[in-house]
């Protein structure tokens, strides 16, 4: 396929078309953005989860409802989000810059979902727990509206082959925010938070290793994702109405209710620390946090009740600079920002 000539190329990020030039490169900071993630290369078998093994025989009943509960919404959860990246996030947004950080993303996504795969095959040794977990959509009600919420924002833009029109372009729009602030945004720190709250009471220090790179790679992926929004903001600022504004509203608050659900399940009556009116606390924290990040106004108010998530940048970061070098295949470079909203 040849490429366009100049006077072709679209103007717009979200115009329909198949942009392959580079040079003159119209999105430079999608490039850097996929530099940046070639420098945060990690491979599962650096993980040590047989050191969580011992920890499992310690937990509680509860616990043990808890983490089984999480592995179940870990063995799918980032196979939704690679399946839209593919579907819908390559095919509409139209510059050669980002579709090189969306490749990227694939292959952490890839790696994600190998590392869950390994931390079923760790923590549930029963080959009939294992299925039971993998078949969490169909048989656990919890996770299943959770994943009905993903299916509907992805049906929403199935059929559309290209966004012709203001309409097509607000239903991507939507699209990728409900992946990036409300999948990757909020049901993912969700589990996050879970993993965390063990690794505070001194527990499961494999997972939460793992589970350091993912909360990295998961961060950037979000990062890029509000980037795009920003940038056809700019250039299309007519489609950022109240309306919009409050189908997002709407839509964060349908995730907060459906990961409320989720957490009622996992927490039953509550453990140490850990309990559904916290975690209720935590979600609206985070999507707070997200609604200002889009340039929306926040609609709860609440403060986060976790300090184990408030100091998870400070701890994520000492891990990555103290680990050995094959922690991290390539040396890092530039600035880390601290000031990442947990």
């Amino acid at each position: 396929m040849s490429t366009r000539p100049p006077a072709d190329r679209p103007q717009n990020l979200l115009d329909p078309g198949f942009e392959l030039t580079l040079r003159p490169m119209r999105y430079p900071d999608f490039y850097e953005r996929y530099r940046a993630a070639i420098k945060n290369t990690w491979t599962v078998e650096e993980v040590d989860l047989h050191s969580d093994v011992p920890d499992l025989a310690k937990l509680t009943p509860g616990e043990h409802h808890l983490i089984s509960r999480l592995v179940a919404f870990f063995a799918t959860g980032d196979s939704i989000v690679a399946n839209n990246l593919v579907l819908t996030l390559y095919k509409h947004i139209n510059s050669p810059e980002a579709r090189l950080y969306l490749s990227r993303q694939l292959f952490e996504e890839a790696v994600h979902v190998q590392f869950y795969l390994t931390l079923l095959d760790t923590y549930l040794p029963d080959p009939d727990d294992r299925a039971a977990a993998f078949a969490a959509i169909e048989n656990i009600p919890s996770i299943r509206e959770k994943a009905e919420f993903c299916f509907t924002w992805m049906d929403s833009v199935e059929e559309l082959d290209r966004l012709e029109t203001k309409a097509d372009r607000r239903r991507f729009l939507l699209n990728l925010i409900c992946f990036a602030a409300c999948i990757e945004g909020l049901f993912f720190y969700g589990a996050f938070a879970y993993v965390y709250w063990f690794r505070s009471r001194g527990l499961l220090h494999g997972l939460a290793t793992g589970t350091n790179w993912v909360f990295r790679d998961e961060t950037m992926h979000m990062s890029f994702a509000f980037d795009v929004v920003d940038t056809v903001r700019k250039e299309e600022p007519d489609l950022f109405d109240d309306a919009l504004q409050q189908q997002v509203t709407d839509m964060l608050k349908e995730a907060v209710g459906a990961e409320l659900q989720f957490a009622r399940d996992l927490c039953g009556d509550g453990l140490p620390g850990m309990n559904t009116e916290s975690m209720r606390q935590y979600l609206e924290c985070v999507a707070d946090q997200r609604l200002t990040r889009l340039g929306f106004a926040p609609v709860y108010g609440s403060d986060n009740p976790f300090s184990f998530m408030e100091l998870q940048g400070v701890q994520e970061l000492t891990n990555f600079f103290e680990r050995r070098p094959s922690a991290y295949q390539v040396a890092v470079e530039g600035t880390v920002d601290l000031d990442e909203d947990f």
